[in-house]
């Protein structure tokens, strides 16, 4: 976080708010923004939707200040809500094939680092990137374990996040990763079906909303047609 105390962000924004954007911008891979410019550009955006609304609007000190505020906090479901829900749902759904190849490579005699490695190399996937970072710092110093805990810094899923709070605390207490990986798998395949399933149970509910939008409309024609056509002659 590059803000300094001083700053006049500081004096609009509490710290801890600060600090939870800072968070939330790391978690988005291909952000371009850092914090300061993030919370600048909201703050600037949402000044200039003020003064056009002020300017078009006849009424515009009263319709201003609630199109502004509308504005404000749709930049942040814009730019940092929906972005992380996104990339949440992808590292979820690369997460099982990236463990089940992990828990291969592990049953062939590596260590844990070595299996990450080899991982890496063959899956071609975003929570593999993020592993190969993992990776890359630890050739600079950091521990496994330091480098687990950065990453998890990196990564909006608590799913994901959980099973590296389970390898790192195996890897701590000496308990078999390959048994913990196998429990890790399991809860991901269970995840996974119940997920199909609460998809599988929104479909009723889907055609029902499209059989009112678009095919009870068209019976009614059907059936009032004729009707109104005796209607219109008479």
């Amino acid at each position: 976080m590059h803000l300094k105390q001083n700053s006049l962000i500081y004096r609009m924004y509490k710290k801890d708010q600060i600090i939870k954007i800072d968070e939330k911008i790391m978690m988005l891979k291909s952000s371009k923004m850092d914090t300061a410019t993030f919370v600048t550009t909201r703050i600037l955006s949402s000044f200039m939707i003020f003064l056009i609304s002020l300017y078009i609007f006849k009424s515009g000190y009263i319709i201003a200040p609630f199109i502004t505020i509308i504005w404000y906090y749709l930049f942040y479901f814009c730019y940092i809500t929906v972005p992380l829900k996104r990339r949440m749902h992808k590292l979820d759904n690369e997460a099982l094939h990236f463990f089940e190849i992990l828990t291969l490579t592990l049953e062939s005699g590596r260590n844990l680092e070595n299996s990450l490695e080899v991982t890496c190399f063959n899956v071609d996937s975003e929570i593999s990137e993020e592993f190969k970072k993992t990776l890359f710092e630890m050739k600079f110093g950091k521990s496994l374990i330091e480098a687990l805990e950065d990453m998890k810094k990196r990564i909006p899923s608590e799913t994901i996040n959980n099973i590296i709070l389970n390898i790192t605390q195996t890897n701590i207490f000496g308990n078999s990763i390959i048994e913990t990986m196998y429990n890790q798998i399991e809860f991901l395949r269970d995840k996974q079906i119940l997920e199909i399933k609460g998809q599988i149970n929104k479909i009723p509910n889907k055609i029902s909303i499209i059989s009112v939008i678009f095919i009870v409309p068209l019976i009614l024609m059907l059936v009032l047609g004729p009707f109104i056509l005796n209607f219109l002659e008479i």
